[in-house]
């Protein structure tokens, strides 16, 4: 009986520490994305082609291509996403053609996926 009492305090005590850990680490990651700052590059330098652009936020990786075609852009392909929970985050790209902007708003629960993917189109085009 003894031992069943101490393995389930154990237990307790770690499911306690893994809730604390988790809130720990989500607070960090909506701090986080609270700082990522998304702006529009000047398309009028830009030349046409297709552009690489990536861009992290843990546990968050996002890799884009960018098409532009005077000086709008006309594609956004997603090549990487890595994302655990924010694949609807994706459709996303289709306001940023649509719009012909990165001042759009996040996708409702996926907000770290969506700011991934708007840093990534930025970075490519600045790149």
């Amino acid at each position: 009986m003894k031992t069943c009492n101490n393995l389930l305090l154990i237990t307790f005590i770690a499911v306690i520490f893994l809730f604390i850990a988790g809130k720990i680490m989500i607070g960090n990651m909506v701090r986080n994305v609270q700082n990522i700052s998304v702006s529009m590059p000047d398309l009028s330098n830009v030349q046409d082609g297709n552009y690489i652009g990536e861009y992290s936020l843990a546990p968050v990786h996002v890799k884009v291509e960018v098409s532009v075609s005077n000086h709008q852009i006309t594609n956004i392909t997603i090549l990487q996403h890595d994302n655990g929970l924010g694949s609807t985050a994706e459709s996303i790209i289709n306001d940023v053609v649509e719009e012909q902007s990165l001042d759009i708003d996040a996708v409702s629960g996926a907000t770290v996926s969506s700011k991934c993917i708007l840093k990534a189109v930025e970075n490519a085009i600045e790149n």
